[in-house]
């Protein structure tokens, strides 16, 4: 992905601490970063970020997403309700570059409280420097997973 990826970078409370910690890195590799928070330690909802960065991507105001609460669990739930995303919630450097590479993982969910700072940081670099492969098979799985949103997007809404 260029030299200059535009990330939105969010957190609960649990996430906070290693949000900040990322953030301040993110931005040291050279990449510009759209915090929206949570802005301190106080008990707040992963909810509420998860969309947040969610539809920071899928607006196109940034080009990735990192979001961060206790385990990744839930913001990874909450964050692949926003139709166009893709959040994979992961601890391994492999399914941090392979979950962009083959599935356009456009959303990096992380648990602050599962995987130390060093493994983040090495998380979120893979992560950043990986590109969709446009390869034929993964455009193809691509598309079945869109045509899976669509026909649940239909029966929620009954047409």
């Amino acid at each position: 992905m260029g030299d200059c990826v535009k990330v939105a970078l969010g957190s609960d409370h649990a996430g906070f601490e290693l949000k900040t910690q990322l953030l301040t890195e993110v931005q040291a590799l050279g990449h510009e970063v759209l915090d929206v928070g949570a802005f301190d330690c106080e008990p707040s909802d992963y909810p509420d970020f998860a969309e947040k960065v969610g539809m920071a991507v899928v607006n196109g105001e940034v080009e990735r997403g990192i979001m961060i609460c206790g385990s990744g669990v839930g913001a990874s739930v909450a964050a692949n309700k926003i139709v166009g995303v893709r959040a994979g919630n992961v601890t391994d450097t492999y399914s941090a570059h392979q979950g962009v590479e083959h599935d356009q993982m456009n959303v990096l969910v992380l648990g602050s409280r599962v995987i130390g700072p060093s493994v983040a940081s090495e998380l979120v670099r893979a992560f950043l420097s990986a590109e969709f492969s446009g390869d034929a098979r993964h455009l193809r799985r691509l598309a079945k997973v869109a045509i899976i949103e669509k026909n649940n997007l239909s029966s929620i809404r009954g047409t």
